[in-house]
């Protein structure tokens, strides 16, 4: 019965969350996982954006596996990379890395990887990774110093957050929106509907 089904995001991230509640979907248990993040040598940002998501499903379902209550459940994590060519650019937590990172990224072109990781309630791990091209203005060093006085660049892949103030640096995207902000909606509901999670469950009724 769909009113049985029960999916929990193995995120922290209120983005991520805001975007499934968006599509009708509201999670039953938040879990965030604390694993290693660091990128391992030469690692490609697309294969890595595909580890982490598939480390932090897996971690979820270890610790849920033993819990009757929730091991039926379906499990959803992901991880997004954000790089310029292989090179990756991680989270920013300081005002120096905030500004190399967007001075890299003013008036050039970028990717946003997302992978997506789907455990069944089978056990079964389903991934995707999403990538979306995207490209800057050319940003002035005012511009520069006035959004890092803003504080949106911090804790964000890349210094940025699209659906805040450097939303108005974007020149060009190629692929999805919901990608760059955090989650990919169509190939995440692509992928629950494709393993009999019934999306529409929740949509309210007009």
């Amino acid at each position: 019965m769909a009113s049985e089904q029960k999916l929990i995001l193995a995120s922290g991230s209120p983005r991520r969350l805001d975007l499934l509640n968006q599509a009708g979907l509201h999670p039953a248990r938040l879990m965030p996982m604390d694993i290693d993040e660091t990128p391992k040598k030469s690692e490609h940002p697309r294969s890595l954006a595909r580890r982490l998501s598939g480390e932090k499903a897996e971690a979820a379902w270890a610790a849920l596996k033993s819990d009757l209550a929730w091991r039926h459940s379906y499990i959803l994590s992901a991880d997004t990379v954000v790089a310029v060519g292989r090179r990756i650019l991680e989270k920013t937590e300081y005002t120096d890395e905030a500004s190399s990172a967007l001075h890299l990224l003013s008036g050039r072109g970028h990717s946003v990887y997302t992978g997506i990781c789907l455990v069944t309630p089978g056990g079964q791990f389903r991934q995707k990774v999403v990538q979306t091209k995207v490209r800057f203005k050319r940003l002035s060093p005012h511009e520069i110093d006035n959004y890092i006085a803003s504080g949106q660049w911090r804790g964000k892949a890349g210094a940025y957050a699209i659906q805040g103030i450097a939303g108005s640096f974007v020149q060009k995207i190629v692929g999805s929106y919901t990608n760059v902000v955090g989650l990919p909606l169509y190939e995440t509901l692509s992928l629950l509907s494709g393993e009999g999670f019934d999306v529409q469950a929740a949509w309210p009724e007009g």
